[in-house]
């Protein structure tokens, strides 16, 4: 039976870490969150990132924008915000409306306040191993990995996805922790057989529990990024948790492996984008 990666303990410790320096740090850090239109994903997770703040003693402004707002009205919020010494991060909540150009927005804020990691400064840091913020869902899998004792250094690691904002980010992230790196897509021909080599297998692919057993070397450790609603409604991933569960030597749940981590992780870019101004 497979050791059981807990995300919510795991992320509890590293907010409390961050509770902590906060408290001793004699200044107000702010985090001002954007969200434009009232999809009901982008409203919890922003409902998250407030309790968050919350919990940590990190201020935070919202904007809650109605759906018609203009990308030159978003804009206009985002260069007030990036002049604003009292505002250490800015998050705009993605998805945004289809009339708003997610890139423009991106490359809109501050690198020095980027604690999303996205915008290309923050990528280009990452890929040439400089310092910046990096995108909080690989930043969480790479803690989720050290504080389980899982040694990443000269590990077969494969990851199932490319996207910019998981799939590429957690490729640089286990290179740069010593790990032999393989990245998968839609186009890699055999994909069970280069996933069966892995030690550490990261699956952000997109498809509810496309990875079952048939996929997974014995003992290896299994990360699942996805996050879906089956057909009863309720929460899974991409890995097929009971098909895998079984062969695996650790893996993460749906919920409550990756997801708490994102949060935790964006909470650790915003204290130290405070504390380094």
């Amino acid at each position: 039976m497979a050791y059981l990666i807990d995300g919510k303990v795991i992320s509890k410790q590293i907010k409390d870490e961050l509770k902590e320096k906060v408290s001793a740090y004699n200044k107000v850090i702010c985090l001002a969150v954007i969200q434009v239109g009232c999809d009901p994903a982008s409203t919890v997770y922003v409902g998250n990132k407030k309790k968050a703040c919350e919990y940590i003693g990190i201020k935070s402004l919202a904007y809650e924008l109605p759906e018609e707002t203009t990308q030159e009205e978003l804009l206009d919020i985002i260069d007030k915000l990036n002049e604003d010494d009292n505002v250490h991060g800015i998050l705009v909540q993605l998805p945004v409306p289809k009339h708003i150009n997610e890139d423009c927005i991106i490359q809109a804020i501050s690198p020095n306040k980027d604690v999303d990691g996205f915008h290309p400064a923050s990528v280009g840091a990452l890929s040439i191993g400089q310092k910046g913020f990096v995108s909080c869902t690989p930043a969480g899998v790479i803690q989720l990995l050290k504080r389980s004792n899982i040694d990443i250094a000269g590990k077969e690691c494969v990851v199932v996805g490319r996207s910019n904002i998981v799939g590429k980010p957690m490729s640089m992230l286990l290179l740069r922790e010593n790990g032999t790196v393989t990245i998968c897509h839609s186009k890699t021909k055999d994909l069970k057989e280069v996933c069966k080599r892995a030690d550490i297998l990261v699956v952000a692919v997109g498809r509810p529990r496309m990875i079952d057993a048939s996929y997974v070397k014995p003992g290896a450790t299994v990360i699942d990024v996805g996050i879906h609603r089956d057909e009863n409604n309720k929460l899974c991933g991409d890995v097929d948790f009971a098909s895998v569960e079984p062969v695996a030597g650790a893996i993460t749940p749906v919920p409550g492996g990756v997801g708490p981590m994102t949060i935790a992780m964006l909470m650790n870019n915003c204290v130290e984008a405070g504390m380094t101004e």
